[in-house]
């Protein structure tokens, strides 16, 4: 599995890991496809590492939502991805107010890379990596003119889940994992880059008619269709849209296994 370079670069300014190249790829031309690959798969790791850590879901989703505006503003290129990542979840911690200690990230993101494998030691190469993740974690404050906080949409989806489960019978709604499945679909959104172009309450209302649909529960049309009562400025399209950028990350994820 293809992780972080463990190579120190010598700058002007000291050691460091900051302006690492991808041992595949160089300074060559980009490839879109295979950039799209490796944000998937960097973004799988992210939230792997997350839960391993114990973080609740909205620091990892704060996670990767740095991490794709960080990569929309510079060349997958220039910056290691998976250092990068790493300093995404030290910095989620913060913004989110679960605070994760580096030594557990370095820590985490090696057995992640060399399963089974004991944990580093306290050595010049631990402590270089270390120095890297704290130095990368200002380039992202820098490069997103410390705009960190961002509003997920994890709460517009509960408030739709609430809701919808009111408009349900009761015994078709025990049968059927709605909840769990738009929790889990609104989860996958954040594999790529459509978690940053959507707004929130988009995604929302898309995960959750996703989910009815593909249990066939149907709700009692009224005048306005549910989506439209509970967001009066999604439409059809936005939803399409949300769904079509969904599916085409299943797609993306059957090409990296």
């Amino acid at each position: 599995m293809e992780g972080p370079s463990s190579s120190l670069l010598a700058t002007a300014d000291g050691p460091l890991l900051l302006a690492l190249r991808r041992d595949l790829g160089g300074d060559g031309e980009s490839d879109p496809a295979q950039d799209i690959k490796t944000h998937f798969r960097v973004c799988r790791f992210v939230m792997e590492t997350g839960v391993k850590l114990g973080m609740r879901s909205v620091p990892v989703a704060t996670a990767c939502v740095l991490y794709h505006r960080f990569f929309e503003r510079v060349s997958i290129r220039a910056y290691e991805p998976y250092l990068v990542a790493m300093s995404c979840v030290y910095l989620a911690g913060k913004v989110e107010e679960q605070h994760i200690r580096t030594r557990d990230i370095i820590n985490v993101s090696h057995r992640y890379f060399n399963s089974g494998s004991a944990p580093l030691e306290c050595d010049k190469e631990f402590w270089d990596l270390r120095d890297s993740v704290v130095q990368c974690e200002v380039l992202i404050l820098r490069q997103l003119n410390f705009h960190v906080s961002f509003e997920h949409p994890h709460k517009y989806l509960l408030h739709y889940l609430l809701s919808v489960k009111s408009l349900v019978n009761r015994h078709a709604w025990s049968r059927t994992p709605i909840a769990e499945t738009s929790w889990a679909l609104l989860r996958d959104c954040y594999h790529g880059a459509m978690c940053i172009r959507h707004i929130p309450q988009h995604i929302a209302i898309a995960t959750l008619y996703l989910a009815l649909n593909s249990y066939g529960v149907e709700l009692a049309v009224g005048q306005k269709e549910w989506w439209q009562v509970l967001c009066e400025d999604v439409t059809k399209a936005d939803i399409d849209a949300v769904i079509s950028d969904l599916l085409h990350l299943y797609d993306m994820e059957a090409k990296c296994i």
